[in-house]
């Protein structure tokens, strides 16, 4: 543990300052996530004006709009009138921040940025089907081609399998949606899911979906368990949003293969 932590600071030390830049931007970043997660769902435009309070409606300065930082100066609430703001956005914001420092102190160097790129594609993917229990085209397919633009330009070699896992990824949960229909006689998948999982393919590869698989259905069993703790209670016929553990797997694995 010591010898991790160690190595942790070392990276830290050895981090440039195109590296911390992702840092230093990824709260804005994560800003301009929330108004994709708000308003693609709703097919709302994502620049339509000056931004203002939910609550009374106010024109926001930009002294308001300092991820973070204005959030906690306010302590939570709206400056006029006083209505609480919620976690959403500072939610957002931590959590493109600590994709950032993960990207950093695991992997460094330029391909910090792709990794970057991915983990907050795959946070806003994740938190939308959270919310909303949807994938967008939107971004799913942009994703798709990123992955694969990505393998023609760092590995080259790769592109053949990485094609072969887009396709392999959406045909396998397609086949999964289709037969837990005709067996229950309801949607069990979505085709958004199988979209994602494409997208997994295109950044993975082909022998990385079953590892993708694998921990996404871990990573939903954890939480399912979590809510029981809690008191939720979740009965044979609840069901939990795939989208989420998906986005979580393919970016927890890009980041650990050599791949990334």
């Amino acid at each position: 543990m010591e010898g991790y932590g160690t190595e942790l600071l070392a990276r830290m030390a050895e981090a440039g300052a195109a590296e911390w830049s992702l840092v230093l931007a990824s709260p804005f970043i994560g800003s301009f996530l929330g108004l994709l997660i708000q308003r693609l769902p709703d097919a709302a435009p994502i620049a339509r004006g000056r931004s203002r309070c939910d609550a009374c409606g106010t024109p926001l300065r930009a002294r308001d709009l300092v991820p973070l930082f204005s959030w906690l100066v306010a302590d939570g609430r709206c400056r006029y009138c006083r209505q609480p703001l919620g976690w959403f956005y500072p939610g957002v914001e931590l959590a493109a921040m600590a994709i950032a420092l993960a990207s950093v102190l695991i992997e460094g160097g330029q391909r910090a940025w792709l990794d970057c790129l991915l983990g907050w594609w795959l946070l806003a993917l994740g938190w939308i089907d959270l919310r909303c229990w949807l994938l967008p085209d939107g971004l799913t397919l942009p994703l798709i081609i990123a992955g694969l633009a990505a393998a023609f330009l760092f590995n080259p070699d790769q592109l053949t399998e990485r094609a072969l896992g887009a396709a392999l990824g959406y045909a396998s949960l397609m086949t999964i949606a289709a037969l837990y229909r005709a067996l229950r006689g309801r949607e069990g998948l979505g085709g958004g899911d199988a979209k994602l999982l494409a997208a997994s393919g295109a950044w993975l590869g082909a022998a990385a979906l079953p590892q993708v698989i694998l921990l996404a259905a871990l990573s939903a069993l954890a939480a399912a368990g979590s809510l029981r703790l809690a008191g939720i209670r979740l009965g044979i016929h609840s069901a939990l949003p795939f989208g989420p553990f998906l986005a979580l797997a393919t970016w927890v694995l890009w980041l650990l293969s050599p791949i990334g």
